[in-house]
């Protein structure tokens, strides 16, 4: 989750580059993740296991605060395709 204590989020923010293209933000990722393997003393099952999990739950918590509120003010707008 990326819900990290308060006092913690200025240091990474202040490093932080918005990426304007999907191809920076591809890349930016990426090096993030291949940074934290390095800095973890390089590849190993546990941690691809980890970093994986991490863009998993990332993934996920993205899409539920994120897209399925949107989906759901489409809907309404929209009309729903399944059946109740």
């Amino acid at each position: 989750m990326p819900y990290i204590e308060a006092d913690a989020r200025p240091s990474l923010d202040d490093r932080l580059r918005t990426p304007a293209t999907v191809g920076e933000l591809n890349y930016v990722v990426t090096r993030l993740v291949l940074e934290f393997i390095r800095n973890q003393g390089g590849m190993s099952y546990t941690t691809a296991n980890a970093a994986i999990g991490v863009l998993e739950c990332a993934k996920l918590e993205l899409y539920r605060r994120l897209a399925a509120p949107y989906e759901d003010r489409k809907i309404a707008e929209n009309g729903d395709v399944y059946p109740e």
